[in-house]
């Protein structure tokens, strides 16, 4: 069973990378298309993250992860470069972990 959903989901993924291909130019130059395909990466990259960060199997958890998101969340707004946002969301969800 878990090899047919494995082929499945591969033949899903080459047809979809096909159908980007085989689009023609100028339905991808139509500006609500243009606005999508900039969007859809960053909103599933947040999914993914929020899916990791506030879950545990089947459950949701507030636990060291969320405050490092947090704290990530914090040092973008505050503007800091991409390598400080990821030492201080690391190292909050680390001090939070060795405190609880």
């Amino acid at each position: 069973m878990i090899w047919a959903v494995v082929l499945a989901g591969s033949v899903g993924c080459y047809l979809l990378k096909y159908l980007g291909l085989a689009a023609s130019p100028a339905l991808l130059e139509r500006p609500a298309v243009r606005r999508v395909v900039e969007l859809v990466p960053a909103a599933l990259l947040a999914a993914l993250v929020v899916v990791q960060a506030f879950t545990d199997r089947q459950a949701l958890v507030l636990d060291a992860r969320a405050a490092g998101v947090a704290a990530a969340a914090v040092a973008l707004l505050l503007r800091a470069p991409f390598l400080i946002v990821l030492l201080v969301a690391g190292g909050t969800a680390a001090l939070v972990d060795a405190l609880i």
